[in-house]
């Protein structure tokens, strides 16, 4: 009778060879942990902010964050190829009777935990990223129109005969006029030596109302008056308006002095657009005080030196070219007569007021990112823990 040496084999869990098995098992487990993940996720996006989870519902405000993804990646990888060859082994000459013992879910677990940790790392960099769900607004008909204020920023405006200053009394009355005009989408142009747009039309008037007040003299080349610029600026805001009534409201202290486009040329354009231009022209002489400093008791100095000249009779005729209408304020209170003035005159329209609402998603990122990290805390160390 002949006998037959028996054949050792080492002990494993599949037919493909350690190394590759040591790399698609935690790469295995991670996707299905990440797909179970992004499923509910996506359940959890459509219940509770109403939107299904498609590029034409979600927006990332900050997507650069996303590169702190490759973080999660570094993760797997330390886990799969080198944390792994770290653990202790048992070596055994002969695997036959260890291949008949049961596997215990256990074995599968340090492949779960470096799952729960990749995938809370992606889903803590899409919360990074700032995810937004777009809800967009019905168009609406909203009764309003669409008006431009051109604010002259040239240094004649720090002329104090209108208390405080005539720059500081106008941003006051108009922060007033903003708010009594609701219904309508308004932009405002700014100008001294140029003409700049500091808010195209809109009617988010709370931002145009902080921009306004934020404002101060000297941001812009303050040494000339651009107002034909100013005009031109103004209804280039307008021109692609469907309002049916346009408007632009030019307060300035001074006569025009600078820019390449006449105030004539342009109330002119402005009348072929259908665009009234009111005027308010601030102060009614050259000359006006300017302060100097305070006193020891905190109260203004003013000096006469100012040498500002205005031409009422060409912002009257700017304001007459385009069916408008032409004020004249030499304090608070004519500029407030103004534009209450204005406001009575202003006609109304229907124009369509079409938006987007932007819901903040990042709970929905973040609160099962913090849930799988814990998860994989308790598990190391109730379950996984190891005794010396």
């Amino acid at each position: 009778m002949s006998t037959s040496t028996p054949r050792v084999e080492p002990f494993r869990m599949s037919s493909m060879s350690p190394r590759f098995g040591r790399v698609m098992r935690p790469l295995a487990i991670t996707g299905l942990v990440l797909t179970l993940v992004v499923v509910a996720v996506a359940l959890t996006i459509e219940q509770f902010y109403e939107v299904p989870l498609s590029p034409e519902n979600v927006r990332f405000e900050r997507p650069w964050a996303g590169l702190l993804a490759v973080g999660a990646l570094l993760a797997w990888a330390v886990r799969a190829f080198f944390d792994r060859e770290r653990r202790p082994r048992l070596r055994v000459s002969n695997a036959t009777d260890l291949a008949r013992v049961n596997v215990s879910w256990k074995r599968w677990l340090p492949d779960a935990l470096v799952a729960f940790r990749v995938v809370a790392l992606t889903l803590l960099s899409l919360g990074l990223m700032g995810p937004q769900s777009i809800h967009a607004r019905n168009a609406t008909d909203v009764e309003g129109i669409d008006i431009v204020l051109a604010l002259d920023l040239s240094g004649s405006m720090q002329a104090a005969d209108i208390r405080p200053n005539r720059f500081v009394a106008t941003q006051n009355v108009v922060d007033e006029f903003i708010q009594r005009r609701a219904s309508d989408r308004i932009g405002s142009v700014v100008f001294g030596r140029e003409a700049y747009t500091l808010l195209p039309l809109t009617t988010d008037h709370e931002a145009l109302r902080t921009m306004i007040a934020q404002l101060e003299l000297g941001i812009i080349d303050e040494q000339g008056t651009a107002i034909g610029n100013a005009i031109g600026v103004s209804l280039n805001r307008l021109r692609s308006s469907e309002a049916k009534s346009k408007v632009v409201i030019l307060l300035t202290d001074g006569d025009s002095n600078s820019g390449n486009l006449s105030p004539t040329q342009a109330a002119e354009y402005g009348a072929s657009l259908g665009v009234k231009i009111y005027t308010v022209l601030m102060g009614q002489t050259d000359e006006a005080p300017v302060q100097k400093g305070i006193d020891l008791f905190g109260r203004p100095l003013f000096n006469r030196g100012g040498n500002f000249a205005i031409n009422p009779e060409l912002l009257r005729k700017v304001a007459s070219t385009t069916g408008g209408e032409s004020f004249v304020a030499s304090d608070r209170e004519g500029l407030e007569r103004s534009f209450h003035s204005i406001l009575n005159s202003l006609e109304r329209s229907q124009i369509e007021d079409e938006g987007r609402v932007y819901g903040e998603m990042f709970p929905a990122f973040v609160a099962p990112a913090l849930l799988l990290l814990m998860l994989e805390a308790l598990l190391s160390t109730l379950v996984l823990r190891r005794w010396p």
